[in-house]
């Protein structure tokens, strides 16, 4: 697995409601390195810095963002480009697509078979300006202790917060996940997701009993806030606000309330999740639709300048070679070139 060493870089041996298979709106120094204005290498210690006018750690500034009159929006990227374009249109904190991740590599999402992209990802991403915080779907293993690895790597390359998703498996082994995160990246802000509206049974007449019953015990476990995509219901959300210690999670979803009725019913953080990511893929085939129509595409598109300006030089990680015992190698990427 790729691996974050302590200084930051990607080395190996170490949002996001999906969309599922029916397509529902699923459910986000410079270089990477912790040094001078960075991040300590510990995950526990975050150095101070800047945020809107007061010193403050980015994590604790993102949990901030959770406590305010209105609902944290959380838009997901999938990419570098697409967190910097949605970062500069004003948004402080910027979430990832699970799906958005492994479809851009050809992978299946929710297999745990995208946790090196993920990394890589968190890398690129995790000293830009805004708050980064990594989907990384149920923690890309079964043993709590990965997991938690897993998330000390995220907080050494920048991310404040991660999203675990417990995919209907065991409550008590989600809970000990959990358990491990916070006892390997103390500052790590944990949204706990639970799948009871996602993948379970709708019609069951135990289902909000049931949920309850799982975020009570991500609760227990440490979690900072819970997350329950597929539930759009006003009243089961008031009756979920009405329950839960910690702040409430809803996935936005088009033919559900807005966000501002979510803020009225006490949601304090509304996910995208993959929306956007599927939003550009229509947006992409409807511009081709017109053009083969001859007719001019329709909607708002970044010029290339504005493209190119997204983009910043940063170093690239050949993987660790346990077997030869080689650190990673820096690679200088190549000049870029108008096509």
């Amino acid at each position: 697995m790729l691996r974050a060493g302590d200084d930051g870089r990607a080395g190996e041996d170490g949002e996001d409601g999906r969309a599922g298979k029916d397509s529902r709106d699923g459910n986000g120094g410079r270089d990477g390195r912790a040094g001078e204005g960075g991040r300590d290498s510990s995950a526990g210690a975050e150095r101070t810095r800047p945020y809107r006018g007061r010193m403050t750690t980015p994590t604790s500034a993102f949990a901030a963002l959770h406590h305010r009159d209105e609902p944290l929006l959380l838009p997901n990227a999938w990419d570098h480009a697409s967190a910097v374009f949605l970062a500069a249109w004003g948004f402080a904190a910027i979430g990832t697509t699970s799906l958005g991740v492994a479809a851009a590599v050809g992978l299946p999402d929710g297999t745990a078979a995208t946790g090196d992209h993920t990394l890589q990802l968190a890398l690129n991403l995790g000293s830009e300006d805004f708050l980064l915080s990594v989907d990384a779907e149920g923690g890309f293993s079964e043993d709590p202790a990965q997991v938690g690895e897993f998330a000390r790597q995220l907080a050494v390359v920048g991310a404040v917060g991660i999203n675990l998703e417990d995919g209907l498996g065991p409550a008590a082994r989600h809970a000990e996940k959990i358990a491990a995160v916070k006892a390997a990246a103390p500052g790590l802000f944990v949204n706990a997701r639970t799948d009871t509206y996602w993948l379970g049974d709708r019609r069951s007449p135990t289902l909000a009993r049931d949920t309850m019953s799982r975020l009570d015990a991500y609760q227990q476990a440490g979690a900072d806030a819970v997350f329950v995509p597929g539930l759009t219901d006003p009243d089961g959300v008031t009756a979920l606000v009405k329950s839960v210690d910690v702040p409430l999670n809803i996935l936005y979803s088009p033919t559900g309330p807005t966000v501002a009725q979510l803020g009225d019913l006490g949601v304090r953080r509304v996910s995208l999740g993959s929306l956007l990511y599927r939003r550009a893929l229509g947006a992409a085939v409807d511009a081709l639709t017109d053009i083969t129509a001859g007719r001019a595409p329709q909607g708002a598109a970044p010029s290339y300048d504005d493209v190119v300006t997204l983009a910043r030089r940063r170093p690239q990680y050949h993987r660790h070679d346990p077997a030869h015992g080689r650190a990673p190698t820096r690679v200088t990427p190549p000049e870029a070139t108008s096509p």
